[in-house]
């Protein structure tokens, strides 16, 4: 099984953003040091839920940071930026990383961040949206592209620099629907799967995949889906609910409520202590055996052999860190060695 890091940069009460940013690249090295195979970074506009508003740009520097473990965005909000601009940046950071950087995109919603940045709703429509992935995906594959005439209507003009990995640099797409899932299948891009979607819920998405990707002509066996899980370990249970009980609610209420709707209307918010419970009902809190078991039987449900684990609900930095080392220490070893066994009976073989 993969095993990588997923970080929200959440902002908790009594936290400045340099705080909270400092914790996450922290916890980023030691993803590397304790053993993860990579680490992600969520994207957010306006909102203390997540201080990260470019997770290309926090990739990067992550990159500078580390040397092995592979960086990748979860995610991108494509409805916010120029899909060439976009695109430039993945193949600038896919050259200098020799290849360690990981794309993961996705819609966003009808927020206020579509009128800040002037995109407007049409890009997080069915049409818009697919348009500006095709735009995205071309950009990657091809040495010059021109605009589609509609949404993005340009000359055609010369891929610089061109992504080092080929044929694509691989790409995720945050999916929520059978909608989202049809679109990823349709174009053959892996999945993004939510936390707060339950085993069942994560193993329909992916039936749904393959019926598609089948019927568009690809192989669904190619596809790599990723699976985020919120992960804590303790000596128990018990013990692993009451830190996440008491340090997520007042981090989630003031979060929650970031969201602003494109057009201005009040939204109901989720309840921080019932969507605190919902997290901890549906991923792997626990003791190192606990937490191994819950990802396995996950792993076995679905099919998806990829889980970024969010490492920092806890909100502090010497938990967060402390948390990182025992997963690493007492959880991936029982995850992955099946693949490093795998890999040193093929390298006996020759």
């Amino acid at each position: 099984m993969r095993v990588g890091a997923f970080l929200l940069a959440g902002q908790f009460p009594g936290q400045d953003h340099g705080t909270v940013l400092e914790r996450t690249v922290a916890a980023a090295v030691a993803a590397e040091d304790a053993g993860f195979d990579d680490v992600w970074i969520a994207e957010h506009h306006f909102m203390t839920y997540g201080v990260c508003p470019s997770a290309i740009t926090w990739a990067g520097y992550v990159l500078g940071r580390t040397r092995r473990i592979e960086v990748g965005t979860a995610v991108s909000v494509l409805s916010t930026v120029h899909p060439v601009a976009f695109g430039e940046q993945a193949a600038l950071l896919d050259q200098l990383s020799g290849g360690r950087f990981r794309l993961g995109i996705g819609r966003g919603g009808p927020w206020v961040d579509l009128e800040v940045f002037g995109t407007g709703r049409e890009r997080i429509e069915d049409e818009g949206f697919a348009a500006s992935l095709d735009l995205l995906l071309r950009w990657l594959t091809r040495d010059s592209v021109a605009g589609d005439g509609g949404l993005f209507p340009f000359r055609e003009v010369a891929v610089v620099p061109r992504p080092a990995t080929r044929p694509r640099l691989p790409v995720v797409l945050a999916c929520t629907s059978p909608r989202s899932a049809a679109l990823a299948a349709a174009r053959g891009l892996s999945m993004l799967l939510g936390m707060n979607i339950s085993d069942s819920q994560k193993a329909e998405l992916v039936a749904d995949y393959t019926a598609t990707a089948q019927r568009a002509g690809h192989d669904p066996d190619g596809a790599r889906h990723v699976f985020a899980a919120l992960a804590h370990v303790a000596d128990t249970r018990q013990e692993a609910l009451a830190t996440l009980r008491a340090a997520m609610p007042p981090w989630l209420g003031p979060g929650l409520a970031g969201f602003q709707a494109l057009d201005g209307q009040p939204r109901r918010y989720s309840d921080p202590l019932e969507y605190t419970e919902l997290l901890c009902s549906l991923n792997p809190i626990g003791s190192p055996d606990e937490c191994v078991a819950h990802l396995r039987r996950t792993q076995r449900r679905t099919g998806i052999d990829h889980a970024i684990l969010m490492v920092d609900a806890c909100g502090d930095r010497k938990a967060t860190l402390a948390n990182i080392a025992r997963l690493g220490a007492e959880v991936l070893p029982h995850l992955q060695s099946s693949r490093e066994a795998s890999a040193g009976a093929l390298d006996a073989a020759g």
